[in-house]
């Protein structure tokens, strides 16, 4: 994948043209993308060298801005059985925050699979829906952990199923993953997909952008994420359980998530130690959340911890919309309480909207 340096289009096809030639390609497809301003071209690499060999050639050439292989990710999302119910909402505080806020008006974008646009509570939800995946709208609703992490977010407060953190937020549905197999929940997704998907959430207005996601470090999707944290825009990424540093969960700016475990926890968890923590989890064990046909399930893993994490930065967003990035971790940080592994806080819902000032507490009524 590479992009050309900003140029008319007839030049654009020139030097498409010449790449081509030059270094024994095939041209899939090229797309001027709108955030960067530049032509964005995917290549197919002939046998006789791999992908990193040619981007290593193409990276020299003086018309092109990046050349990088085309990277595989994949969905965070824990496989084992759930055993009891997962009280979020509580270890949350969001009934004490949706006296406060609820995410109205706040535009998310869930990048991710699709989602069931029909669902009952994820209905008059989305406002935009798009396919970034070769024949992805056949399966665009039946995708499972897409519409899992748009309920956990923003499933509606409408007496029919659950209640998501943000439940007035605008969600872009924006499927850039695949199911593994048909009907799986674990997903991939890679650099092509997700390059379209982030450059449509920000010609389309995101403020939040939901990665509940991970895979190796990718030089065009860290141009866009920097673009959008540098244009406001706050990106949360979902951060393997075992720690270890992932994309992109560990760029500099992103909002990243941990499996904050808490199965069937009440919210009882002290404040974090000096003033704030180091790093953020969410609830991810047994969360109850959307699934296509008008059903429900439990999930666990990061996946929803980040969902739950961009649901509370809609709430703050609505609250005082000028909010920047580091702003709303350092909120989050700081007002997050105390779990056992050391220097890990849990996000509270409520906490931060009250550290706002937003006219109200986060005592029980």
């Amino acid at each position: 994948m590479v992009t050309l340096r900003q140029a008319p289009a007839r030049i654009w096809e020139q030097r498409l043209n010449e790449l081509a030639l030059n270094y024994d390609l095939d041209l899939v497809h090229a797309w001027k993308m709108e955030s960067l301003g530049e032509l964005c071209a995917v290549f197919e690499t002939s046998s006789r060298r791999s992908a990193s060999d040619a981007a290593r050639d193409l990276g020299v050439d003086t018309h092109v801005t990046l050349a990088q292989p085309i990277h595989l990710f994949s969905t965070l999302e824990s496989r084992d059985q759930y055993r009891h119910l997962q009280h979020a909402a509580d270890t949350l505080h969001l009934a004490a925050a949706h006296r406060l806020a609820t995410g109205r008006g706040v535009r998310v974008a869930v990048v991710d699979t699709g989602v069931d646009l029909d669902h009952p509570d994820l209905r008059g939800r989305v406002v935009a829906a798009n396919n970034f995946v070769d024949g992805g709208e056949q399966t665009f609703t039946g995708d499972i952990h897409g519409t899992a992490v748009a309920g956990a977010l923003a499933a509606s407060a409408n007496d029919v199923g659950i209640v998501g953190v943000a439940p007035d937020a605008q969600l872009l549905a924006l499927k850039a993953c695949w199911p593994e197999r048909p009907g799986a929940r674990q997903a991939l997704c890679n650099s092509y997909t997700l390059a379209k998907a982030v450059d449509f959430a920000l010609g389309a207005g995101a403020q939040v952008i939901n990665l509940s996601l991970a895979g190796p470090a990718d030089p065009m999707l860290t141009r866009l994420l920097l673009l959008a944290l540098e244009r406001g825009v706050t990106v949360v990424a979902a951060s393997p359980p075992d720690g270890t540093p992932s994309f992109p969960s560990s760029l500099a700016g992103v909002l990243a998530v941990r499996d904050g475990g808490l199965a069937g926890a009440t919210g009882a968890f002290p404040p974090a130690a000096n003033g704030g923590a180091a790093s953020l989890a969410a609830p991810a064990v047994d969360i109850l959340t959307t699934v296509p046909q008008a059903s429900y399930d439990y999930f666990s893993g990061s996946s929803v911890a980040a969902a739950q994490v961009s649901g509370i930065a809609a709430l703050l967003l609505e609250r005082q919309p000028g909010l920047k990035p580091a702003e709303v971790r350092r909120l989050l940080l700081e007002t997050a309480r105390s779990e056992a592994a050391p220097a890990v806080g849990v996000a509270d819902a409520c906490a931060p909207l009250a550290r706002l000032g937003s006219g109200g507490t986060c005592e029980a009524p």
